[in-house]
C-alpha cells in the first residue's frame, strides 16, 4: 500500500514542481522526477527535521511538502543538466 501512495502523491508533487518551474520538459519526466524527489526527500531531510517520510506510507502535510521542495530541487537539477540552465 505504502508504494501505491508514494506513486500517487509523488506523481502528483512532480506535476506541482513542474508548474511551479514552469518546465516544459513534459508531464512523464516531472512525474518521474517528483516520485524520484519524494524518495530522496524522505530519506535525507525527514531524519533531520523529524517526522514520517513518505515512503512509509503516511500522508501528512509535512511529507508532502518536504516531498514537493525535493522534487523541485531535482527538477532544477535536472533542468541544469539538459539545458544548462535552471529556469
Amino acid at each position: 500500500m505504502g508504494l501505491i501512495i508514494l506513486l500517487i502523491v509523488g506523481g502528483i508533487v512532480g506535476w506541482l514542481a513542474g508548474l511551479i518551474m514552469r518546465d516544459n520538459n513534459g508531464i512523464l519526466l516531472n512525474v518521474v522526477v517528483g516520485i524520484v524527489g519524494a524518495i530522496l526527500a524522505g530519506f535525507v531531510v525527514t531524519p533531520l527535521i523529524g517526522g514520517v517520510p513518505i515512503t512509509s506510507g503516511v500522508i501528512s502535510i509535512q511529507s508532502i511538502i518536504v516531498s514537493l521542495v525535493g522534487a523541485i530541487i531535482l527538477l532544477a537539477i535536472v533542468n541544469l543538466v539538459r539545458r544548462g540552465a535552471v529556469r
